[in-house]
């Protein structure tokens, strides 16, 4: 069983992006996520898609989930959405186009179709840019560079940080929970009454854990005098260094190229 209380594993220089500091992967596409959602254009968006797309398959490890959020969960929903949206957007403030379908008095047009799209990869351009955080940092780790380079109220930022500990850990008591019942017989039929009764089942051991941990945690804060100074030493460090502002740099620096060719080459 794999280690869920993991903070940071290395890929290499090749995979980058684990190796830069959480700030810097979250205020470099920031101008860009705020500039994709004021556009109206497809090509934009689009643009935007593919660089971050470019940037996790080349600096972060693509393991089965991200693979699957890229390029299966993305396409759906973005065909979805574009659909919605475009089945909301107001005929008249659209030009007239061909009809792609009709039902009755309703008529569902090319261009209709194309506003939901662009809102759709609006969507999806952010999604994809926020990855470049998410994907690649830990909430230890962005948790500790609000504290040691924002300057964050270690009070809040720690508080936060035991409680993104909470999610790995419970994962982890479900999985022994699990294997505990499956020893013992427990797993009961198949069927939807059967796995709600295998669920309820572990609602109790799983409560009663988690107030045990929630009370370790608060003893231990008490015995390390958590909130009684106003700093506290650092364990781990996590530096924003030269490569980091270059990141940032580089990347500002593209997607300024990008708002002003892109629209050009339409």
């Amino acid at each position: 069983m794999t280690n869920p209380y993991i903070e940071h594993r290395d890929y290499g220089p090749v995979r980058f992006l684990h190796r830069l500091n959480p700030l810097s992967k979250l205020f470099a596409p920031l101008p860009a996520m705020l500039l994709v959602i004021l556009t109206r254009d497809i090509p934009t968006p689009l643009a935007f898609i593919l660089l971050a797309m470019a940037l996790l398959l080349v600096g972060a490890h693509l393991d089965g989930r991200l693979a699957l959020l890229l390029f299966v969960v993305l396409p759906l929903a973005v065909g979805f959405l574009s659909l919605s949206f475009g089945i909301w957007t107001d005929r008249e403030r659209v030009p007239v186009s061909a009809d792609v379908f009709s039902l009755g008095d309703y008529a569902f047009t090319t261009e209709m179709w194309l506003s939901g799209f662009s809102t759709a990869l609006r969507l999806g351009a952010v999604l994809v840019l926020g990855l470049l955080a998410g994907a690649t940092s830990t909430g230890a780790e962005l948790v500790r560079a609000l504290v040691q380079q924002l300057r964050v109220p270690y009070r809040i930022g720690y508080t936060a940080l035991a409680a993104f500990r909470f999610v790995p850990r419970f994962g982890h008591e479900l999985e022994v929970i699990r294997s505990a019942h499956r020893v013992r017989g427990m797993i009961g039929g198949r069927g939807p009454i059967a796995g709600a009764r295998r669920y309820l089942g572990y609602v109790v051991p799983l409560l009663a854990g988690a107030i045990r941990h929630a009370e370790r945690i608060a003893l231990a804060m008490d015995a390390r005098a958590f909130g009684a100074h106003p700093t506290r030493t650092e364990r781990h460090i996590v530096p924003f260094r030269a490569r980091d502002w270059v990141f940032m740099i580089l990347f500002w620096a593209v997607t300024a190229a990008l708002l002003v060719l892109v629209p050009r080459l339409e």
